[in-house]
């Protein structure tokens, strides 16, 4: 594909993320246009050849495919309410965060001005944009996914859309990223404990890979035994979870680490022992997570 004919991008929101987007597009060849509102961060990229729009209306107008990388979804609508007619016939691609209500209710913003919507979120830090196996995923206007196919895999070969629905991306971006900061705090407890015995902490990184690999690796049981409601098959039991409780205050005792973080875990597996659920699955600690439905 000549430069020519390779489709122009506007990037709006210049944090570490949004910049790698529009390094991924400038690097690729594409036509692109860049704002923010602090119009220093656009600098780099301008020396990259990239063209910065003083004006927000400017930015939009510059090109068909308009993607914002902004802190949610409100910072979304309230960066581009002064370009809302500019909007019209053109595709917005959002890749912030945010809840699937925030998602919802930028669509209705959005296709009132007439844009086409679609929703996404990158699951990879700013430094893989752009690498064969980042993943980025969308939902909403497929039309617009078929459309922009070819650039939107700029920013990551794994390229997904999840659905028709345009909150779809928000909700997955949200079930799993829910795992992030348990999974950081655990280490950083680790982390703390290793350091009081005078050790450093980049000694444990190797073991830390190794766990999450297995972690990884429980995942689709895990899902299966959840999908079917069937938690008798237990590799790794409910009760077994809390034993390991007393473990955990033992080793914040002797190594004066603050594991009160964990309080509130050991507590739904407690609730989950309490349910019966003792001598099955971890897993099961999702039916305790259930909240019971609204009444009408």
């Amino acid at each position: 594909m000549t430069a020519e004919n390779m489709t122009p991008v506007t990037v709006i929101g210049l944090g570490s993320m949004g910049t790698a987007l529009a390094e991924a597009f400038v690097k690729a060849g594409h036509p692109t246009t860049v704002w923010n509102r602090t119009a220093a961060k656009a600098a780099p990229l301008i020396a990259m050849g990239a063209r910065h729009a003083e004006a927000i209306e400017d930015a939009v107008t510059a090109s068909p495919l308009v993607i914002t990388c902004l802190t949610t979804f409100e910072d979304t609508r309230l960066a581009l309410r002064p370009a809302g007619a500019s909007l019209h016939g053109r595709a917005l691609v959002t890749l912030n965060s945010g809840s699937p209500a925030g998602a919802r209710e930028t669509a209705a913003w959005a296709t009132g001005y007439g844009a086409r919507f679609l929703a996404g979120a990158v699951k990879n830090v700013p430094s893989a944009v752009g690498a064969p196996d980042t993943l980025l995923y969308y939902s909403g206007d497929k039309a617009i996914f078929e459309e922009f196919r070819t650039t939107l895999k700029v920013l990551g070969g794994d390229t997904v859309l999840l659905g028709d629905e345009v909150d779809l991306a928000a909700l997955y971006e949200m079930a799993v990223g829910a795992m992030l900061l348990p999974a950081l705090a655990g280490f950083f407890q680790g982390a703390a404990a290793v350091q009081a015995r005078g050790l450093e902490v980049n000694t444990i990184v190797r073991f830390a890979g190794k766990w999450l690999d297995m972690i990884k690796s429980l995942l689709p049981i895990y899902a299966r035994e959840i999908d079917s409601g069937d938690y008798t098959d237990a590799a790794s039991s409910v009760n077994l979870f809390l034993a390991g409780a007393a473990h955990d205050e033992d080793l914040a005792e002797e190594t004066n680490v603050d594991t009160a973080w964990l309080a509130p875990l050991h507590a739904l597996v407690r609730q989950a022992a309490e349910a019966g659920y003792g001598d099955q699955s971890i897993s099961a600690l999702t039916e305790v997570l259930r909240k019971p439905a609204r009444q009408p």
